[in-house]
């Protein structure tokens, strides 16, 4: 994977907590966060530039407490029932 560096301005007294291994992984995964948001990539595209699993940043975002899925309790009950009527229509 090539890298490359990026100019981060910090507080002064926040760069130890910055620089370890596990953090630039989060920095870098919340840095990519708002363009999975906006659907400008995709939750694989995103693993794919950390050079991680897809299953691993959605255990990390996970762990960060932002859902892989981020539908409403209506919007997901709908999508239910969307499934169940195309299988009752295939079978």
């Amino acid at each position: 994977m090539i890298m490359t560096s990026i100019e981060l301005h910090v507080p002064a007294e926040t760069k130890a907590y910055v620089l370890d291994k596990t953090t630039k992984m989060v920095r870098n995964a919340l840095l990519l966060y708002p363009s999975i948001a906006d659907e400008t990539i995709s939750h694989g595209r995103a693993a794919e530039l950390l050079g991680i699993s897809k299953m691993e940043l959605i255990e990390l975002y996970s762990s960060l407490g932002i859902p892989y899925l981020d539908m409403t309790d209506k919007e997901f009950e709908e999508e239910i029932q969307m499934v169940k009527k195309i299988a009752g229509e295939l079978t």
